[in-house]
């Protein structure tokens, strides 16, 4: 029986720690399962029980201990950090009381110590499930609007479609009016999928033959706009398929991020840029953060409504969380992975 402390609070709680640094392919030694004592709260902190916490690519470029990436490297010895939503605990004071619904984060954890300032409240309302909160769609929002820029019309190319930004990435830009819409995966399973649930016209399959084959063959009038996960082959096959005027997004790097080569460059015709004045750009959600709470209203009218799905995969428990970021860096789950805590 688990051990309590004053009131309903545990004694103790788990987290997840980062062993060393990954040579290669992640491993099961990489991470370690503590248990330790629950924090209690002084001025200005809130003790939150997390409920849910979500994995993404980007925690494996973390793990290095030089990134090229804005946010601090996982610390070997150290827990590792990332988004979760979850009830506030304990909160001496303040804004905040317990039963609240918040996002912060200091996810791999569960119970988790956070500085007021660094709370988000969030409606428990808003959306139809809590854990959508945790959704990579602030990011495909900006990616779309922001970044591609689409407009009615437009035939769009997606790039790691399947993924957690990518597979809300294309119900964004259909939303936003564009009448072709085209997304690359690793698997015939997922392009299927693709099709089926989420609403894409055609899929280029990564290892299927040359993506500006596939692409050209799928865009036959070229592309308008692009939203770009992945670097790489298939960047070079939108930027060759771009008509005049398009607008291309680099929202993510998976094949540096995820290669195992340390190659981290594309080769890209600026001329060909030039002659055909396609704008390329990069865009970053912590240079957009107003969006979230406008992602989040049109998400959760998008949901009731029936015109928005959230793709995802769940695993339960903390000492899942290893496996749910192994799964998702092999490609095993369509959409986004989370763990309920």
């Amino acid at each position: 029986m688990t051990n309590r402390t004053e009131g309903s609070l545990p004694a103790t709680h788990r987290e997840v720690r980062l062993t060393g640094r990954p040579e290669g392919p992640l491993t099961d030694d990489l991470f370690e399962v503590v248990e330790v004592p629950v924090p209690r709260p002084g001025p200005g902190q809130v003790l939150v029980r997390n409920t849910t916490m979500a994995v993404a690519a980007v925690m494996r470029t973390l793990m290095d201990e030089a990134t090229g990436v804005p946010m601090p490297s996982f610390v070997p010895g150290e827990a590792l950090y990332g988004s979760a939503i979850g009830e506030v605990a304990e909160a001496p004071g303040g804004e905040f009381a317990p039963g609240d619904l918040v996002e912060h984060t200091l996810g791999w954890r569960e119970y988790a110590l956070v500085d007021a300032a660094a709370l988000q409240r969030r409606d428990p309302d808003l959306l139809p499930d809590p854990a959508a909160y945790l959704s990579q769609g602030p990011t495909a929002y900006m990616g779309v609007v922001r970044g591609a820029e689409v407009r009615s019309g437009d035939t769009v190319f997606v790039t790691g479609a399947a993924g957690g930004v990518g597979s809300l990435a294309g119900q964004i830009a259909r939303l936003r009016g564009a009448v072709r819409i085209i997304g690359s995966t690793r698997s015939q399973r997922k392009a299927d999928r693709l099709v089926k649930e989420l609403g894409y016209d055609a899929v280029v399959i990564r290892g299927a033959g040359p993506i500006e084959e596939q692409l050209r063959a799928a865009a036959p009038d070229g592309v308008d706009a692009v939203f770009d996960n992945v670097g790489g082959e298939q960047l070079q096959a939108a930027i060759a398929l771009a008509n005049r005027g398009a607008r291309i997004a680099l929202v993510g790097a998976l094949s540096a991020q995820l290669s195992d080569s340390g190659a981290r460059t594309t080769e890209i015709d600026t001329l060909s840029l030039l002659a055909r004045s396609v704008t390329l750009r990069g865009v970053a959600l912590y240079d957009h953060l107003e969006l979230i709470n406008e992602w989040n209203e049109e998400f959760g009218r998008g949901l009731k409504e029936g015109t928005l799905t959230f793709p995802h995969a769940r695993l339960h428990g903390i000492e899942e969380a290893p496996r749910a970021l192994q799964e998702l860096i092999a490609g095993r789950h369509l959409g986004a992975v989370l763990v309920e805590l």
